[in-house]
């Protein structure tokens, strides 16, 4: 089998990196960063998201593993001192494949034929670096509300714990196929009034948000990558067909890392 290791890049993440790849080595596996069945990440939830980014193109041939160097985190399960038990699992080959949903974007600009298109395993925010975000808010094609405020918050079921939540967002169980939308301080008065409260879509539905200003420059994330841009004329949103697979060598129900996360005091 062919794997590869990401890693934070700090001194002990580097460590257990090479550490897992001379155990991986000795089993006969083979490294390969092209192509790897597995990705092996070695940090936090960031390092596991660069990861995913990087081999979004091979979703499909790819699994994720998270090995996390500081807390307990949602994507990164296992800990240093699991190492050895760890590898011994990968060489044996004995782990269940979970897929999560992504969240598929499609960006249209002023002169531009195509729509650039991104997936996101955490979610899209919309904002501006000046002024409020104006946008009307499409449900399949149907105007649903005008938006003004701090911006919008588009994100998937496992990243409802993210940024999401902080905005007041509800936890979804990334068995849902779904996308949530969250507002961020919205301006209700006689001309933009919006519902106040989270929308959870399901996997049929697509969302557009439509600038109604000529001031149409947005500050755009997908997950952790910012892009700056002008003559936006429309950002559309619907859960991705793609979906991200996770290997799994033991149970680590979702509730429990969200109790863990948010709710144990236990460190």
């Amino acid at each position: 089998m062919k794997f590869a290791v990401t890693t934070k890049g700090d001194h002990k993440s580097n460590k257990i990196k090479m550490i897992i790849e001379q155990y991986l080595l000795d089993f006969d596996l083979e490294i390969d960063e092209e192509e790897p069945e597995i990705v092996i990440t070695v940090g936090g939830d960031g390092t596991f998201l660069h990861a995913v980014h990087y081999y979004f193109h091979r979703l499909k041939e790819t699994a994720f593993i998270g090995l996390h160097t500081g807390h307990l985190g949602f994507y990164a399960d296992w800990l240093p001192e699991e190492v050895e038990k760890l590898v011994l699992e990968i060489a044996k080959e004995t782990f269940e494949i979970v897929e999560y949903p992504l969240l598929s974007t499609e960006i249209y600009q002023e002169n531009q034929e195509e729509p650039d298109r991104y997936l996101a395993l955490n979610e899209m925010t919309i904002k501006k670096i000046e002024g409020s975000v104006v946008v009307d808010v499409m449900i399949n094609g149907e105007l649903f509300e005008r938006f003004r405020g701090d911006g919008l918050c588009v994100s998937t079921p496992s990243g409802s714990t993210a940024y999401n939540k902080a905005l007041g967002g509800a936890i979804i169980h990334p068995s849902l196929a779904t996308m949530q939308i969250t507002e961020m301080s919205s301006i209700n008065n006689r001309v933009y009034r919006t519902i106040g409260s989270p929308l959870i879509l399901p996997s049929h539905h697509v969302t557009q948000f439509k600038p109604t200003t000529k001031s149409n420059n947005f500050f755009i994330t997908i997950d952790h990558i910012t892009k700056n841009l002008d003559n936006v004329q429309a950002i559309e949103c619907s859960v991705a067909k793609e979906r991200i697979r996770f290997a799994r060598f033991r149970p680590f129900p979702f509730w429990k890392r969200v109790h863990e996360s948010f709710i144990s005091d236990e460190r």
